[in-house]
């Protein structure tokens, strides 16, 4: 097997990232342009993609990113996603499926269908949709990386982000199923299980003065996550450096679960 120079060169390869227009996603759009990937930046809105993109380029030099508008909840548009890659930049070698809705908050008693079917299409069928998209030409090249960013969420219960649990569990499953499916042609499936990140997404959570004071006064670090605490993980993930990981999931919760339990 062929040794690389650095674990982490991504030179050469184009990455999709969703979500990516702020937060989590954003973070790992510019530490992959920073390791020498081709980034797409995707989002709903492509104002914001766009100003992401500009920064990326402004900062690395070079035409690293390009913007994608996709709402993820529609086929067509993810389809349209991997087809403006592919004419932009080639096909896929990294995808990065960051993009989640959570429409509520509260007891599942109290949850609408409409809600409900919200959550599971977004955040599980849409993945699997995206990743089914991507998968023909990775397995083609006998190479290729998927990143799906989970949840901690996905290990726990709780009467407040029940729902939205659930779906991040499914990931956790759709990943180690995908990295079954896809492995025997080198493309590797792993989650990213990131804690409480100081994101938009996640304000109903690190805005209430109860979950901040037991976060920084009984989390062993003391503190939420940022979002390039995940970035840094979606790299490695993607890179040399993870070659023999799959249908894995990495938590980086600044050690949630095994001081909270219940978030």
């Amino acid at each position: 097997m062929d040794c690389p120079k650095s674990l982490f060169d991504l030179a050469g390869k184009t990455a999709i990232v969703t979500g990516a227009s702020r937060g989590i996603g954003e973070a790992i759009a510019r530490r992959l342009a920073q390791h020498g990937a081709n980034v797409i930046v995707s989002s709903r809105k492509i104002d914001a993609c766009q100003s992401v993109v500009e920064s990326i380029n402004q900062e690395e030099g070079r035409e690293a990113a390009f913007p994608v508008a996709c709402n993820i909840s529609h086929k067509e548009e993810l389809q349209r996603l991997v087809d403006d890659t592919k004419a932009k930049w080639g096909p896929a070698d990294i995808l990065v499926v960051n993009a989640a809705v959570n429409p509520y908050f509260g007891p599942s008693s109290e949850m609408t269908d409409e809600q409900f079917d919200k959550i599971l299409t977004c955040n599980v069928k849409a993945t699997h949709w995206l990743a089914q998209m991507a998968l023909p030409e990775m397995r083609a090249k006998k190479d290729g990386a998927i990143v799906i960013i989970s949840s901690v969420g996905g290990f726990v219960g709780s009467a407040a982000i029940g729902a939205y649990n659930i779906s991040k569990a499914a990931d956790l499953q759709l990943a180690r199923n995908l990295a079954v499916e896809a492995g025997p042609d080198n493309v590797r499936v792993n989650c990213i299980c990131p804690g409480v990140v100081k994101t938009k997404f996640a304000e109903a959570l690190w805005k209430d003065p109860k979950v901040e004071k037991m976060m920084t006064q009984r989390l062993p670090l003391r503190r939420f996550g940022e979002p390039d605490d995940i970035a840094g993980a979606a790299v490695f993930l993607a890179s040399p450096a993870g070659r023999w990981m799959t249908g894995q999931a990495m938590i980086i919760d600044g050690g949630t679960l095994i001081a909270l339990g219940e978030l």
